[in-house]
């Protein structure tokens, strides 16, 4: 392999059940590719139905790395996802093989571009100050931090308050920490390719009802029945079909019910998915699935 595909990697993001992963197992087969989760459900061990990962017979087709190798009990974050996959991605190369990045989580795909701008905490003087500002937060952007006022709206206020306590509280603006962001990205300096999967949001809702009821099937009362007791608040516990199925197992609605309302939770994570990635993902070329 060349020096240069060598340092290259394949990004596949796409709302739930667009059919993605299928892609990105396809893409893998041909390119000698090893996938790499970029999902915040699929990193659980518990959940290996309602989070749709792969399955062991998938797993086994090609490399995987970062599934299902979190405990349902540990609060995962973004800067936790990102020291993992920059071990993942030089493990990959290492290996002579082409990372493909998978997944649904949007701040996943920005951290491993963009990097995490290690900002220190800010005083809560400096916080309730901007919080309680009335008057016009995007001039004063303007006067501390023109890169940062050109990008953000003049309506949006909780942007323009965080520019703000983090000029004040750091003596730095925000472009600057976000630029050294950048230039510490994991994928700084490598050959990407970005595939946006796109399909019709009334097809996206079929798809994911579907895949619902096959989860169901497949047994996914089961999966969510065996959870230990776990903080109501923790990820695993808010996945779409945990709380509607708990509450079949409690006795307290019937499992047609809990489809349905997990149905409609689904449609509306999918909303918000749509919205985030037009917002954020401009840029990615777009293509229908198979």
């Amino acid at each position: 392999m060349s020096a240069l595909a060598a340092k290259s990697a394949l990004l596949i993001a796409g709302p739930t059940a667009s059919g993605k992963s299928a892609l990105g197992l396809r893409l893998a087969r041909q390119r000698g590719g090893t996938i790499i989760n970029a999902d915040a459900l699929q990193v659980y061990g518990d959940l290996r139905i309602l989070s749709a990962r792969p399955t062991a017979a998938e797993e086994a087709e090609v490399p995987h790395r970062l599934y299902g190798h979190v405990d349902g009990a540990v609060p995962y974050s973004v800067a936790a996802w990102l020291r993992e996959a920059r071990a993942a991605l030089a493990q990959v190369w290492a290996e002579g093989r082409l990372p493909i990045l998978v997944g649904g989580t949007g701040l996943y795909f920005k951290a491993l571009e963009e990097g995490i701008a290690d900002i220190p905490p800010i005083a809560e003087e400096i916080r309730n100050k901007w919080r309680d500002f009335r008057g016009d937060l995007h001039k004063e952007i303007q006067a501390r931090d023109p890169a940062m006022a050109a990008r953000l709206n003049r309506n949006d206020r909780q942007r323009l308050i965080r520019a703000l306590e983090v000029a004040e509280g750091t003596g730095k603006p925000l472009s600057q920490w976000q630029e050294q962001g950048r230039a510490g990205a994991a994928l700084a300096g490598v050959q990407v390719e970005r595939l946006f999967v796109a399909v019709p949001r009334e097809e996206l809702y079929a798809r994911a009802e579907a895949r619902f009821d096959r989860m169901v099937a497949q047994g996914a009362l089961d999966e969510v029945q065996a959870l230990p007791p776990l903080d109501p608040s923790l990820p695993v516990m808010k996945a779409i079909g945990v709380p509607e199925l708990l509450a079949v197992a409690r006795g307290e609605r019937t499992l047609e019910e809990a489809a349905a309302a997990a149905k409609t939770a689904t449609r509306h994570y999918i909303k918000r998915q749509m919205t985030w990635f037009r917002g954020q993902m401009t840029h990615w070329p777009s293509l229908s699935p198979p």
